[in-house]
């Protein structure tokens, strides 16, 4: 397990470059009206429209969790969403919008997984038809979860700039709206929704968080999470990404100034392997993200376990490095309460049992 730190001189005003991904403003068949940069109004929005539309998931607490990281951990169970992750939040807020509009017939997304099975979802509950572009390399549960809704799935290559040339390809041919998993403001307003529910059930649990967790793909989760938390007149909990070491796309870009694209290690992982992280998400991040820590497969798959056996809670592997950060920064001293955002519970039994069976040696 490793926690890399940013140094401030890193965080200069270099422009993003805009490198291999999709602007908010030229995301085809976005809604119009869209803020290019959202703030947190926007969120609170979103989680007025999406109220009574998703589920307002439980706050979890582990005293043996707790004991054994020696801080406060405050466990935000999205694995207990619709669709077994937050995606749905996103998805449901720019997907039902734009059926509310009555003007798409269809739409269309790229995904690791769980955004691709969240708009399937969404579109499927709003009439519309869904195509979704995956890896060659997406976990063949969420191939079939995806499937089950109806959608029309296409495996392309393993890059996000591969997926995002079939999105191009699909867009011209169907004209159906483009629900991007990282750079529409909607998605990431609707996924920020989470951590705004995060923080509020922890200060009427009598707690203030010092810091929150949010494990890294593409940037959409971590980038609502900052605008969850920028409340008008009150103390900002420290905001920490985390990547899977070798798919650390948003710490480098973070380092460069720039967006930066890192072909996807190996990793247990498989949400948090985009190349790139999104344009949007690093423009709302840039400034303000305290730090990206680094996980490697050994501390996920630690992490994994003590969801599981010590929280009782079953959450995909790329939940489990939010939890996995949140021990790094834990150990790191400095903080005593440490929200985390455990994004997903998609896991099949294949998965479940090779991380048992291939790391005993973390077993809780």
């Amino acid at each position: 397990m490793r926690a890399n730190r940013l140094s401030d001189d890193k965080r200069d005003s270099t422009p993003p470059s805009g490198r291999g991904s999709v602007m908010p403003g030229a995301v085809p068949g976005a809604l119009p009206g869209l803020p290019e940069t959202p703030g947190h109004a926007d969120v609170l929005a979103a989680a007025e429209w999406l109220s009574g539309r998703v589920v307002r998931t439980p706050l979890v607490r582990s005293r043996a969790l707790d004991e054994r990281a020696g801080v406060r951990l405050w466990l935000k169970a999205e694995n207990l969403q619709h669709g077994g992750s937050y995606k749905f939040r996103g998805a449901m807020r720019a997907v039902g919008r734009l059926a509310a509009r009555g003007e798409a017939e269809g739409v269309i997304a790229q995904s690791t997984g769980n955004h691709g099975y969240a708009v399937a979802m969404a579109a499927a509950e709003n009439g519309l038809a869904a195509s979704i572009v995956l890896p060659v390399d997406a976990s063949s549960t969420k191939i079939k979860l995806i499937t089950a809704t109806g959608a029309e799935v296409h495996l392309v290559g393993t890059t996000v700039e591969e997926r995002l040339d079939t999105v191009a390809k699909l867009h011209g041919e169907s004209g159906h709206a483009v629900i991007d998993a990282y750079d529409h403001p909607d998605v990431v307003c609707g996924q920020g929704t989470a951590t705004l529910e995060l923080l509020d059930d922890v200060a009427a649990a009598g707690g203030r968080l010092d810091a929150i967790v949010v494990p890294v793909g593409g940037g959409g989760g971590v980038a609502g999470a900052s605008l969850a938390a920028a409340r008008e007149g009150a103390e900002r909990p420290l905001l920490y990404g985390v990547e899977p070491v070798g798919c650390d796309s948003l710490h480098r870009s973070l380092a460069a100034g720039e967006r930066v694209t890192v072909p996807p290690a190996p990793t247990l992982a498989d949400g948090l392997r985009p190349s790139t992280v999104g344009e949007l998400p690093f423009r709302i991040l840039r400034d303000v993200i305290a730090d990206v820590l680094l996980v490697d497969d050994q501390a996920i798959a630690h992490a994994f376990t003590l969801a599981a056996f010590q929280a009782k809670l079953l959450v995909e592997p790329s939940a489990a490095a939010a939890l996995a950060g949140a021990l790094a920064l834990a150990s790191a001293g400095g903080v005593h309460d440490i929200g985390v955002l455990l994004t997903g519970g998609n896991v099949d039994a294949g998965s479940v049992s090779t991380i048992l069976s291939t790391y005993q040696e973390v077993s809780a």
